[in-house]
């Protein structure tokens, strides 16, 4: 699984990435949280207001940061959607 929260390292950008480490502690996954940061990257990806949470190449959520229980269920459905077949 890929998680990346997009940001610019304002405040709200900051709770985000904190939240989402948080509950990907909480579940006890081995994920690893990318902070990005690269402005082009976010316009790549369509990102039109930060922080932005993207989950396994798809943004899930922009322009707010969520709670740590938010992240936690868009985590659970993400892992338990069928993995795409190419």
């Amino acid at each position: 699984m890929q998680v990346q929260v997009y940001g610019t390292n304002c405040a709200p950008c900051k709770v985000m990435l904190e939240n989402t480490q948080q509950a990907v502690r909480e579940l006890g996954w081995p994920v690893f949280v990318e902070n990005v940061r690269r402005i082009q990257d976010m316009l790549d990806m369509g990102i039109t207001g930060t922080p932005a949470l993207a989950i396994d190449g798809e943004v899930v959520v922009m322009g707010r940061a969520l709670p740590v229980a938010e992240i936690k269920d868009l985590l659970v459905a993400a892992k338990a959607q069928p993995a795409a077949i190419p």
